[in-house]
C-alpha cells in the first residue's frame, strides 16, 4: 500500500497544471460552435495549450503493453456514445444540435500533469441529456466530499455509484476510472499512476485499491463516466475510442484532486463554472 508523503507533493505547481487545463476548457468553450470538425477543435486546443506555456501530455502517449498506436491528437474528443479517448480523426461529422461533446484535456506544466474532462452539448439539451449531466456534475462533486483521511477509495465509488445508478437511474461504465497523478515509485509526476479510482463498489475483490486509506498527499485525477443505457462498452480493435455498448449517449466529468488532511482539494476548481452548453 502506498502512503505518499505532503513534502513530495509541490502543491502550487500541481495547482498551476491544473488550472492550465482549466483555462484551455474556458477558451475553448468560447471558441465552439455548431459546424465544426472534431480536428478544428484540437488545433484550436494545441494552440491554446501553447500560448498557455504548457503541452498535451497525451499527443503521443502510448500506454505499455496496449498494442495501441501512439495517441494521435493534442485533447480526448468524443461525442455521444464515444465514453471517452475520441481522438481528432476518428469522426468525421461537424457538431450538430444535440450533439454531445466530451472534452479530455491533460497537460504537462513545470514538471506537473494536468488532467480534467467536461462535457459540452450543442443547443438546447433534451430533458434526457439535462438529467444525464446534472448527474455527472453532482456524482462527481459528491464522490470528491468523500476523498479525506479516515475515508477509503472504496468510499469515493460507493457515494458516486448511489448518486449515479441509485438515485438517477443512469450506468456508470465498468472497467474505466481514476488514477493517480504522482508515482510515488519514481518520485516523479505522472499522467497515470496508481492507485485505479473505480467508480463502482467491487465484486469479488476486482478492485484491490478499495480498501486503500485516503491518505494525504494523495493527487488523483477522479472521473465519473456515465451513460443511459449500459455499464458496458466495445471498442474496434486497437483503435483508442472507447464506445457505449448499446450505443447510448454517454457524459464523462473529471476533477484534479489533492487529498490534504484538512480533507480534498480540487486543483481544477473552476472548471464546473465553464460555459457547456453551447449556442447554435
Amino acid at each position: 500500500m502506498h502512503a505518499p508523503s505532503m513534502n513530495r507533493i509541490d502543491e502550487m505547481a500541481a495547482y498551476d497544471a491544473a488550472q492550465k487545463v482549466v483555462e484551455t476548457h474556458r477558451r475553448v468553450s468560447s471558441f465552439l460552435r455548431a459546424g465544426m470538425k472534431l480536428p478544428e477543435i484540437d488545433r484550436f486546443i494545441a494552440q491554446t495549450l501553447d500560448a498557455l506555456g504548457c503541452e498535451s501530455c497525451f499527443y503521443g502517449y502510448r500506454p505499455g503493453r496496449s498494442g495501441k498506436p501512439r495517441f494521435p491528437s493534442h485533447s480526448c474528443l468524443s461525442v455521444n456514445d464515444c465514453i471517452v479517448h475520441g481522438t481528432a480523426g476518428y469522426y468525421d461529422q461537424p457538431m450538430r444540435p444535440g450533439d454531445v461533446l466530451k472534452i479530455d484535456i491533460g497537460v504537462r506544466h513545470r514538471g506537473w500533469i494536468g488532467d480534467a474532462g467536461w462535457t459540452y452539448v450543442f443547443g438546447e439539451m433534451s430533458p434526457l441529456v439535462r438529467r444525464l449531466t446534472d448527474c455527472g456534475k453532482e456524482a462527481l462533486r459528491l464522490g470528491v466530499m468523500e476523498l479525506r483521511p479516515g475515508n477509503r477509495f472504496i468510499d469515493w465509488a460507493r457515494a458516486v455509484q448511489t448518486h449515479v445508478e441509485g438515485r438517477c437511474g443512469f450506468h456508470l461504465v465498468r472497467g474505466l476510472g481514476g488514477h493517480g497523478l504522482f508515482d510515488t515509485r519514481s518520485g516523479q509526476p505522472s499522467l497515470h499512476a496508481p492507485p485505479f479510482i473505480s467508480n463502482v463498489v467491487p465484486s469479488f475483490g476486482d478492485w484491490v485499491e478499495a480498501p486503500w486509506p485516503c491518505e494525504p498527499g494523495e493527487l488523483l485525477a477522479v472521473e465519473p463516466m456515465i451513460a443511459v443505457g449500459t455499464g458496458q462498452t466495445r471498442e474496434r480493435h486497437k483503435d483508442w475510442p472507447i464506445f457505449t455498448a448499446d450505443g447510448s449517449v454517454a457524459v464523462h466529468y473529471e476533477h484534479d484532486v489533492l487529498i490534504t488532511k484538512n480533507g480534498p482539494r480540487v486543483l481544477s476548481e473552476g472548471l464546473e463554472s465553464v460555459n457547456d452548453v453551447i449556442q447554435v
